[in-house]
């Protein structure tokens, strides 16, 4: 039996080196980083359908505690990468948090996040909006409804209190997006509160994803912005409302994104090229059909990725939102892998999150267009993308189709909550036309 193991293992080594071998790798065993959240579901089936081995690459996957660790991990190397949220590489490279310069050629989802409230500030709110007590409730559900509740709340000395998952997670922005647009203050970060609660109506602090649900329940908190699948469970324990999701704020927003350190991607820029034509593929085939999201939710219930009942995942990732028990919709866009060009990595995404982290503070001073259009392009790596891309038309796995015409920037779009227009080469522009938030 040793002997039949030894021989075994022996084999292994030679299918690796020999596959390493063909696709010219520099390193053939891989291990990636992800929270426990349904969008990192291109690392899950680049690894489950065999996308990553059809590229020589040998992936573990492991679960991280929350995203301090995860980029923590990818810096100092126990990760060669990571499933992230969009802000921090960025953030990283500016050096807001830990310095250490973050790349990615990959973006990993559109849309995928929701904001709930507990159950007794939606009664609240339908108490003091007869407008949303009509049914079906009229969407998007604006923070101007909820303004009452924050009032009352901060007049008698204990503010309404939420989750976010990091301070440079989407979902904090997002959060803070909707707030602001319905005229409830969410804070500045300053030299002297990092916290992000200066001058704030609403108290703002971070909850791991998976912690969210129990953290409602408890009545630590009263409302968070998470990913999923922890909207939906909150709904479906009948602890919350799912009040908007992140699609509704923003049409089709930028999420998650793949990262590796750029000292990483100098070394070993076959493998990294090799990694992003596995998630290209794995985008390509959660987007083809209904039947192949149903078997994703299968493997994301599986405990060694999100581990939540399948149904929940289910919710969301095949096309409905539940907001309430009683009001269920469908919703097909809530979670994008690859239509309207998903995986490109644009310059424009990058800077509309800068332009978030200067107008909440976390870039304390103003920055020239140059400055963010520079800082993106330093982050953003579109061009081993289209190389990546290049080389499956080659292989007949895209189509030219499949790639979008740009320079990296999305075209001037209005498309969010408010009604301002943000166009990713005007970002002081676009900061002047926000009436809450730090400008130039």
């Amino acid at each position: 039996m040793s002997s039949f193991r030894s021989l075994f293992i022996l084999g292994v080594a030679l299918a690796a080196t020999f596959a390493s071998a063909l696709a010219d790798v520099e390193k053939s065993d891989l291990k990636f980083g992800f929270i426990k959240l349904t969008d990192c579901a291109p690392l899950v089936i680049a690894k489950e359908k065999g996308f990553f081995e059809d590229e020589g690459l040998y992936v573990t996957l492991e679960a991280q505690a929350n995203w301090k660790i995860l980029i923590d991990r990818v810096i100092t190397g126990e990760l060669d990468g990571a499933h992230m949220l969009a802000g921090q590489p960025l953030a990283a490279t500016i050096g807001f948090g830990t310095k250490a310069h973050i790349v990615t050629a990959f973006s990993m989802d559109l849309n995928g996040n929701g904001i709930t409230l507990a159950k007794s500030v939606w009664d609240e709110m339908l108490a003091t909006n007869p407008a949303l007590a009509a049914t079906p409730t009229p969407r998007p559900v604006k923070a101007e409804y909820l303004k009452p509740v924050v009032q009352r709340l901060k007049a008698a000395g204990t503010p309404l209190k939420m989750g976010m998952v990091f301070p440079v997670s989407t979902h904090n922005y997002e959060l803070r997006y909707w707030l602001a647009a319905g005229g409830i203050h969410p804070g500045y970060y300053t030299p002297n509160d990092t916290t992000g609660t200066a001058e704030a109506d609403v108290l703002i602090s971070v909850t791991p994803p998976p912690q969210m649900p129990a953290t409602l329940a408890q009545g630590t908190i009263q409302g968070y912005c998470v990913g999923e699948p922890w909207n939906q469970q909150a709904v479906i324990r009948d602890i919350g409302v799912a009040v908007i999701t992140d699609g509704e704020i923003w049409k089709n927003n930028p999420e998650k994104v793949f990262g590796v350190t750029a000292d990483w991607a100098a070394k070993n820029p076959k493998t990294h090229l090799a990694v992003v034509k596995a998630l290209i593929r794995a985008a390509q085939w959660l987007d083809a059909s209904r039947e192949n999201r149903v078997e994703a939710c299968k493997l994301l219930s599986r405990p060694e990725y999100v581990g939540a009942d399948f149904k929940v995942i289910a919710n969301s990732m095949t096309g409905t939102w539940q907001y309430t028990a009683t009001d269920t919709r469908p919703l097909p866009d809530f979670n994008i892998f690859f239509r309207y060009f998903a995986t490109y990595p644009y310059y424009s995404d990058a800077i509309w999150y800068l332009t978030q982290m200067r107008r909440w503070g976390q870039i304390g001073e103003a920055r020239t267009d140059e400055w963010y259009k520079q800082t993106a392009a330093d982050v953003y790596l579109p061009a081993v993308y289209r190389e990546a891309a290049q080389a499956l038309i080659a292989e007949h796995k895209l189509t030219p189709a499949d790639v979008p015409t740009t320079d990296g920037f999305k075209p001037a779009t209005n498309e969010f909550i408010d009604g301002v227009t943000y166009d990713g080469r005007k970002p002081n522009d676009y900061l002047r036309h926000l009436a809450i938030g730090r400008k130039d």
